[in-house]
């Protein structure tokens, strides 16, 4: 690994008059710096749709684990009986920290997205919500079913476990499908970086067989094209993340209706992986050319 690194500082080190054996300007050159700032530029979206995913759902499967739902759907008349009967047995449960009755302004702030902003809540036959939040021990949600179906048999306890079993899973596959997505990008990058050395290679066939004639190495041919097309991809990789960065900042806010949109980006340490993109793509640039160089010129010798 230290060689390689050797080998990769001195690379870009190198003797910068050797530049002149790859053509300055050309199909090449904008293949490279387009290919590589349309890579990070995907990368960082990429990158900041899966942070923001993970904290979302981080964030609803905590809120969801520390939370339950007791649904009363009582005859008319006996609501208002069987809700306080339903908190007397919840304050008196181990592991409740707070049990409260919403009201109805809330439960229709909660049937709005569906139903919109004039549902008549108390004209309809809702039932009646109580929200419980856990304590850092937690309750035994098998034994407050049971005693919540013995003293008030018009109550359903949902403790929310079929909601965060969805919420992790899908977190999971979202996680490695954009793991999976940046590994796409980063083939391809290599893939256009390795086709442009190989037009390179080609196109200066003549120039290397002088530079061969002359004395030149294979070693010192090969870091010429090395180094021009890993500095093309690093700087190309940096356009394309700063100007991914401006997109994902532009985004607008979903504001409260869109809770699930809002705040796509980058927060606390997620801003090491945009940052990493540019050097990372300079890694793959310089891996592809440097085993394109080399295999081109055993070729041609």
């Amino acid at each position: 690994m230290n060689r390689w690194l050797e080998q990769a500082r001195a690379a870009l080190a190198g003797d910068a008059g050797a530049d002149r054996v790859v053509p300055p300007a050309g199909f090449t050159v904008r293949l490279t710096l387009i290919s590589a700032a349309a890579m990070a530029f995907l990368a960082v979206f990429a990158l900041a749709l899966v942070l923001t995913a993970g904290r979302i759902a981080e964030r609803w499967g905590q809120e969801l684990a520390r939370a339950a739902t007791v649904r009363i759907s009582a005859p008319v008349g006996e609501g208002a009986a069987q809700t306080a009967a339903a908190l007397k047995v919840l304050e008196t449960t181990p592991g409740v920290a707070s049990a409260r009755a919403l009201s109805a302004e809330e439960q229709s702030a909660l049937l709005e997205p569906w139903f919109g902003p004039d549902l008549p809540v108390d004209q309809l036959p809702v039932p009646q919500l109580i929200e419980v939040i856990e304590d850092d021990t937690g309750f035994d949600a098998a034994g407050l079913r049971l005693r919540l179906s013995a003293e008030v048999p018009a109550a359903v306890l949902d403790d929310h476990s079929r909601w965060r079993a969805p919420l992790v899973e899908a977190a999971s596959r979202l996680r490695l499908l954009g793991w999976v997505s940046l590994a796409l990008i980063g083939a391809t990058a290599a893939a256009m970086v390795t086709l442009a050395a190989h037009g390179a290679l080609a196109a200066n066939a003549r120039v290397i067989a002088v530079l061969r004639l002359v004395g030149a190495t294979d070693g010192y041919i090969a870091s010429a094209f090395v180094r021009r097309f890993t500095l093309r991809a690093l700087a190309g990789a940096a356009l394309g993340t700063v100007a991914g960065i401006a997109a994902v900042l532009l985004l607008p806010d979903g504001g409260d209706t869109g809770a699930f949109l809002s705040g796509i980006g980058f927060a606390g340490w997620g801003w090491i992986g945009p940052v990493l993109v540019p050097p990372l793509a300079a890694l793959v640039a310089f891996t592809a050319t440097r085993a394109a160089a080399n295999r081109v010129l055993e070729d041609q010798g």
